[in-house]
């Protein structure tokens, strides 16, 4: 059989997810017990996947980030990559329930307390008060309300530095959830907007993986920007 007419088995996101997992990730304990302590606790079973916490944390490496924005904490699994790049975290959440099992998750990890704010309120009240305090970010990672994408990854914009970048979750999933004439540009989305927004120079980055979840293999990408 040819390369070109393999079965679609071996080539489904949830093969290649395994492949990537297994030789890219090693066990982290620390990592596995927010997993399983969010669910013990029945969070949402929507935090990002591990490879996708591991893209984060690279990313925030690779730019040097020792301050992160965070607005959606949930069980504090994306928080954890961001610490052990070495950046202080300050993350949002609507939910008291979930920053306080995300305080636990830390803890148990091994973060030092000094290294995360917990921020409890709505993200759009709390980020014009960041704003009027002089508070920069190295790096703003927005995983919340789809419905609100763009209200937040402005106020991402005007928080972050020069040079810094904003991380916007879940876009095409949002996109295709708001129908037809968003996905052909005849309804404003987070695309046409940030497209006509002089501040920043973005991509998209689209994305294909399995998630636990769906049974399909799950089209999805996230928005990466940097503030001019």
């Amino acid at each position: 059989m040819s390369q070109n007419t393999s079965t679609d088995k071996l080539h489904t996101a949830a093969t290649i997810d395994k492949l990537a997992h297994t030789n890219l990730l090693r066990p982290d304990p620390k990592l596995d017990f927010i997993i399983a302590n969010s669910k013990k606790n029945n969070l949402p079973d929507i935090t990002v996947s591990p490879l996708q916490g591991a893209y984060l944390g690279i990313q925030a490496r690779l730019i040097g980030a020792k301050s992160v924005l965070e607005i959606g904490t949930l069980g504090g699994y994306s928080t954890l990559h961001f610490v052990r790049a070495g950046a202080n975290v300050t993350s949002i959440d609507i939910s008291e329930r979930h920053q306080q099992v995300a305080r636990a998750n830390l803890a148990e990890a091994g973060a030092a307390d000094a290294a995360v704010e917990f921020v409890l309120g709505a993200a759009l009240d709390v980020l014009p008060r960041l704003a009027r305090e002089g508070r920069v970010f190295d790096l703003v990672f927005v995983d919340a309300d789809w419905d609100e994408q763009y209200a937040y990854f402005d106020w991402a914009v005007k928080l972050a530095r020069p040079g810094g970048c904003v991380y916007v979750d879940n876009v095409i999933r949002a996109l295709l959830a708001d129908g037809e004439d968003a996905v052909q540009g005849r309804k404003e989305s987070l695309l046409t907007q940030v497209g006509r927004d002089q501040r920043v120079s973005a991509t998209l980055v689209p994305t294909v993986s399995s998630h636990k979840l769906v049974s399909v293999d799950m089209f999805d990408g996230f928005l990466l920007a940097v503030k001019l």
